[in-house]
């Protein structure tokens, strides 16, 4: 590492640092803590908020993914940026919770069920979010040791301890001081200016990355695939598995299954100024984060260039080997790229990818931290106290779980060694949780006729079929249901399962689990309005709720309502037009290829390797580093600006020590 490498890394690490230490005075409620006073604005939620997605373990992720599939699921997964459009645009689930004012998803769980059932979601989702966290921290350090070439090893004597241990227990312990400074007021500020510093490096990022490694060398390199294997041709891709269609369809299902239910963010979910304010940060988000991809993707192709083509041998030679040097198979394959990036990069540009990524460490961890240990606190030691704390106790109790939190993550970090794509751990721990939250959030919200023991059965029944599944899978290996059924005589051909489908079928039978025992058992339809803290609708002579008619336009079948200002419409419409574009350039490039492969027009002929590659050249190189531009300028000014506005709004706020996530009255009958 240079010395010009350190300072790009250092100087932004200091300010942000400094920034911390100044914003925790600025703490002064349990409210503050848990969820930043409920004081931020659109684009310091969604830049703040989307830091998360920028640390190391998300990037080697997607290294990992491209790596097997390359553009593959790029293409495919145009199918879902209009409907989660959409759902973002509706404010599905987050608008409904920001109503309910609840501070956490399981004290909703209190309102709209029982206590007993906020205190098992709590240690349910605990537990299996510290379990899918437990890799994260682990994941960042082994990138810093990699990356920055340090040693493997570390020896005392003949003892002899991995890099990645301490590196890792430094990691978490500044990302562990940011989080119980202050909690989430300091967590946003912070975020949001690591999120506002990577913006304007991803510029540079890109500018180095093309100047090393030219086009037509990438092009080359991930062009050249056997037959079913290609990596930029998804009609010549049938072979690659685990990363194709049917892995893209079922996790657009899932997504919106589980909106919210997942809390790795959970107090950004309360933390809105208003309902309105959470919406459009989720929407701002979805811009913010098309102007990362063009980094991930160029990265990637970059160092895939690097060690395959062949004008690269020589230079190579040194990453090879230290690649080869990793002894566990499925840590290779996570630090292929990484290695490979630190002996290609230039001076500059390497110091400027690690002060990126360090950021997205820390604000990936301190979010995971921050979430999890409150919600240890909120939902499980909380509800169970006989005498209820004063707030200086509240928050001291907020500190030891977050904490606590943070040591568990070191130690399972250091002890357990992954053997699954990262983005398949993160599927199966989430399924755990969300397999049979996801019908009990949307049941709550929506559904007047959703009962405590309907959400009991799909929660039970979420967890205990993943685990069983996950459980299976490993002792057994991925084709143990078809083994087992045709061992009952039935006769079934045989089929295997990954984590996406495990995911997916457990989520079907706690949906049909949820209505099912509902309708069963409900008595009493509840009053989701007063919940909401919404006027209770006009009854006309017969009992039934008088509803307002309003015309059917393209806004309301959008989803635009009475809070959409005529600039947040501009936002919301041009990201949805700009969706449906891609999703028509899918829909008719899939069928030129369907038709020009089948021969059912003599005219039509299937793309050829080249086109493929000018379009990813164009679509996502060229357009991905216009809107790198384009939003590093537009969200710097938008976060700056909802910076002052929070501190503005903290000048002014009215400390309530009774708005602390306890719940007087859980039924609102």
């Amino acid at each position: 590492m240079h010395l010009l490498d350190w300072a790009v890394i250092l100087v932004p690490l200091i300010i942000i640092l400094i920034v911390g230490i100044i914003t925790q005075r600025q703490m002064k409620s349990v409210a503050h803590f848990v969820s930043g006073g409920r004081v931020g604005g659109r684009y310091l939620l969604a830049v703040a908020r989307g830091e998360m997605q920028a640390g190391a373990v998300v990037f080697v992720a997607v290294w990992e993914m491209f790596a097997q599939s390359g553009f593959v699921p790029w293409w495919w997964g145009m199918i879902t940026v209009p409907i989660g459009l959409v759902v973002a645009i509706f404010g599905f689930v987050i608008y409904r919770f920001r109503e309910t004012k609840a501070m956490t998803l399981a004290e909703f769980f209190e309102m709209r069920y029982s206590r007993n059932f906020r205190s098992f979601t709590g240690i349910l989702g605990v537990l299996a979010g510290v379990i899918n966290f437990g890799i994260i921290p682990a994941v960042g350090a082994r990138f810093i040791v990699y990356f920055m070439q340090f040693p493997q090893e570390i020896a005392f004597g003949s003892w002899t301890l991995p890099t990645y241990v301490p590196v890792m227990a430094v990691l978490l312990t500044i990302s562990l001081t940011l989080t119980i400074s202050g909690g989430l007021i300091t967590l946003m500020v912070t975020d949001c200016l690591e999120g506002i510093f990577s913006q304007l490096i991803y510029i540079v990022l890109i500018v180095g990355v093309l100047w090393v490694v030219p086009w037509r060398d990438m092009a080359a390199t991930i062009g050249d695939r056997p037959p079913n294997h290609s990596l930029v041709n998804p009609f010549d891709a049938w072979a690659v598995q685990d990363f194709n269609l049917w892995y893209i369809l079922i996790g657009l299902f899932l997504s919106i299954y589980g909106t919210m239910a997942w809390q790795n963010s959970s107090a950004y979910n309360s933390a809105g100024a208003t309902p309105h304010e959470a919406r459009m940060g989720g929407l701002l988000s979805r811009w913010r984060e098309m102007g990362k991809g063009a980094v991930i993707v160029l990265m990637a192709l970059a160092a895939l260039t690097f060690l395959q083509h062949a004008d690269y041998g020589v230079a190579a030679e040194s990453a090879h080997q230290a690649i080869a040097g990793i002894e566990s198979a499925q840590i290779q394959k996570q630090m292929t790229i990484p290695v490979a990036l630190s002996y290609l990069l230039p001076i500059g540009v390497k110091g400027a990818l690690c002060a990126v990524l360090l950021m997205g460490i820390f604000g990936g961890d301190s979010t995971h931290l921050h979430s999890w240990g409150g919600i240890l606190a909120q939902d499980v030691i909380l509800p169970r106290l006989k005498k209820a704390p004063s707030p200086k106790e509240h928050i001291t109790l907020l500190r030891r779980c977050i904490t606590g939190v943070a040591i568990f993550a070191f130690l399972f970090g250091t002890f357990f060694r992954s053997t699954e794509y990262i983005v398949m751990w993160f599927m199966i721990t989430t399924a755990m949780y969300v397999g049979g939250a996801g019908a009990a959030i949307i049941g709550g919200l929506y559904w007047k006729k959703g009962t405590t023991a309907g959400a009991w059965s799909a929660l039970l029944a979420g967890a205990i079929l993943s685990c069983g599944g996950i459980f299976a899978y490993k002792i057994w290996g991925d084709d143990f249901l078809s083994r087992a059924l045709q061992s009952l005589g039935l006769p079934v051909p045989d089929f295997t399962l990954n984590g996406s489908q495990i995911s997916f079928f457990t989520t079907l039978i706690a949906i049909t689990l949820y209505i099912g025992v509902s309708l069963l058992t409900c008595r009493q339809d509840f009053p989701i309005n007063k919940m909401l803290h919404r006027d209770e609708l006009p009854l006309d002579s017969e009992g039934r709720p008088i509803i307002q008619k309003r015309p059917w336009t393209l806004g309301r079948i959008i989803g635009f309502d009475a809070n959409f200002t005529k600039g947040d419409k501009w936002i919301a419409g041009g990201l949805f037009g700009w969706s449906i574009l891609w999703l028509f350039v899918m829909l008719a490039g899939t069928a030129w290829n369907i038709i020009g492969y089948a021969g059912w027009m003599p005219g039509i002929k299937p793309w050829s390797n080249d086109l493929w590659l000018s379009y990813w050249h164009v679509t996502a190189i060229g357009l991905s580093i216009v809107m790198t531009v384009v939003t590093g300028i537009w969200f710097t000014w938008g976060g700056i600006h909802d910076i002052r506005a929070l501190f503005r709004s903290l000048k002014t706020y009215k400390v309530d020590d009774s708005d602390n996530g306890t719940v007087k009255q859980h039924k609102p009958y």
